[in-house]
């Protein structure tokens, strides 16, 4: 297969061969490679300058940062963005005149969702010297809803810019797809961040209030650093805002959480934590390892009589985090903990279900499926559950 048409297939493959074709029958020359394969580099390189913009949706910010690239695509003197009620932007000549009217010339466009060409009795300019003359307006859409418009200005509209025209628009729309994606994985995150938020243990803030009480009189000073630990525990697990925290700050929640355990059970609760320093930065999806460790209590202590032992790991692995939590328990049959972390009903509402597949979800859908946890049990021998987490991936950090 020659080279030029392998690139033009792979271009196909996404989405933008008309655009390709409209670069390379406008003529452009370059030094170096051919004319196909160099329109091809900057076609692609000038749609991925425009796409960072448009991921965050149909916004006038985004519109104006894109702007530019859209029309060096569409390789028209200008080019309007409206939304469903405004222009979000005009970018090129005619901008002190032909703006103020771009909204009107994409009403029916909005209203009609198709494609209109409009000639010189719309596009209406007395200035000799002004190249806009014509405009091509394409809608844009999000799960078949038009959303917006996308107008190519110029002297003429022939057949080839109308093309290029829809092809933008119909990259355009599929950036905006992936911003709805982002945001409904925004949603759904946040929602099971509700979810795991809501099936706190009634029955742990009875008993922490309960222990904090016993303390009341006979050692006034103890209850109220108790107290203190619950209300900064507290405050931590509803705070509202970030998808992602460190480490750092998820292991202190930890620690506040086992403070008022070990208040209650005394030395029967024995934890021990081996924490590499280099990993204490390392942002992590909020509430991932508390359902681990209160897994970890529930199954090291209150399921098993005597001393319940528990081991925290954060280990530097090069570009990972290693994280394990570890109890002594009582363990359980490897097939009912597959079944929980496969989401069966029945099995998950128990022994701390709920918060194993709500942690090993929202790992997968952040870092990919390699990412989930793993899971290493058996009766009567305890349970350790581990999860590995790269220190840095694309769109996590802490805000």
């Amino acid at each position: 297969m020659e080279p030029v048409i392998t690139v033009l297939l792979v271009v196909a493959l996404i989405g933008v061969p008309a655009l390709v074709l409209w670069r390379v029958l406008r003529g452009r020359r370059e030094l170096g490679s051919s004319p196909a394969e160099r329109a091809t580099f900057e076609t692609l390189h000038t749609a991925s300058l425009a796409a960072p913009p448009l991921r965050a949706g149909l916004t006038e910010a985004g519109a104006q940062k894109a702007s530019r690239h859209l029309r060096e695509l569409l390789g028209s003197p200008a080019l309007a963005v409206t939304d469903e009620e405004r222009l979000l932007v005009y970018d090129g000549e005619g901008d002190d005149h032909h703006a103020r009217e771009a909204f009107t010339h994409a009403a029916k466009t909005l209203a009609g969702g198709r494609t209109r060409v409009l000639g010189p009795e719309v596009v209406w300019c007395d200035l000799p010297e002004c190249p806009i003359r014509f405009a091509v307006v394409v809608p844009l859409t999000t799960d078949g809803r038009v959303v917006g418009s996308l107008a190519a200005y110029g002297g003429h509209a022939s057949a080839g810019l109308v093309r290029a025209a829809h092809e933008v628009a119909n990259w355009v729309d599929s950036q905006l797809e992936l911003a709805e994606l982002d945001r409904s994985r925004t949603r759904l995150m946040e929602a099971e961040v509700r979810a795991l938020r809501a099936q706190i243990s009634p029955h742990f803030i009875y008993n922490s209030l309960t222990t904090i009480a016993s303390f009341v009189r006979s050692d006034p000073d103890r209850s109220r650093e108790l107290l203190l630990e619950f209300a900064d525990f507290t405050r931590y697990s509803f705070r509202r805002h970030g998808e992602f925290t460190t480490l750092a700050e998820e292991l202190r929640s930890i620690d506040r959480y086992l403070t008022l355990e070990r208040a209650r059970f005394g030395d029967q609760l024995q934890v021990t934590l081996r924490i590499a320093p280099e990993v204490l930065a390392v942002a992590v999806p909020f509430l991932c390892l508390q359902p681990l460790v209160e897994n970890a209590v529930q199954h090291g202590l209150e399921s098993k009589p005597g001393i319940g032992r528990i081991s925290i790991v954060a280990e530097d692995a090069g570009a990972e985090c290693r994280i394990s939590v570890e109890d002594d328990g009582v363990g359980m049959e490897p097939d009912r903990l597959r079944r929980i972390l496969a989401g069966d009903a029945d099995e998950r509402s128990g022994a701390g279900g709920v918060g194993l597949v709500n942690v090993d979800e929202r790992l997968r859908q952040v870092y990919g499926d390699e990412y989930g946890l793993v899971a290493e049990t058996a009766k009567g021998a305890g349970t350790k559950v581990s999860v590995r987490l790269p220190k840095y991936h694309p769109g996590v950090s802490v805000r």
